[in-house]
């Protein structure tokens, strides 16, 4: 089978796909965009958070061609692009390893993919809010506090 998918503002042609290919498996495996993780396929970790037509989702429990005429932003779409074609931390990237939020980093795509739907929608969550958008996410290193901080800092930050 072959079709189109709108991944971070681009289509993206998919070629000799099986019909029953996760979003995930088809994100990493045939586009290359490596940044959603493959941890639990169950939908349980939050590894493979991605946004699909404005919500979050686990990418392994959907499979890619459900998302024909969606569009679809992974990690990759998160980032700060200069002119000059470098890239730089985004505001959240950076809080996360000012605050030691980041340890083996394995959850760190699917917690920066959260955290950023999370504040284009709610600029000033409480930490409550926080808490329950992060819900979906587990951590195995940091025990959540270093994460909560790293929030914590971006909305200081982006509401001076």
């Amino acid at each position: 089978m072959t079709y189109s998918l709108r991944v971070n503002g681009e289509d993206h042609i998919v070629s000799d796909s099986w019909i029953g290919e996760s979003l995930l498996f088809v994100l990493r495996g045939r586009l290359g965009l490596p940044g959603s993780k493959n941890a639990c396929e169950q939908g349980e970790c939050g590894s493979c958070s991605v946004v699909v037509d404005d919500k979050l989702v686990c990418s392994c429990l959907m499979l890619a061609a459900s998302c024909i005429g969606r569009e679809i932003k992974t990690v990759e779409a998160i980032a700060n692009n200069g002119r000059d074609g470098t890239e730089s931390l985004t505001d959240i990237q950076q809080a996360f390893v000012q605050a030691g939020a980041v340890q083996c980093g394995f959850c760190t795509p699917g917690f920066v993919v959260a955290i950023n739907h999370l504040l284009n929608e709610n600029p000033r969550p409480t930490e409550l809010e926080v808490r329950e958008a992060m819900s979906g996410n587990l951590c195995r290193c940091t025990g959540y506090g270093r994460i909560l901080d790293a929030v914590a800092q971006v909305v200081t930050e982006r509401t001076r």
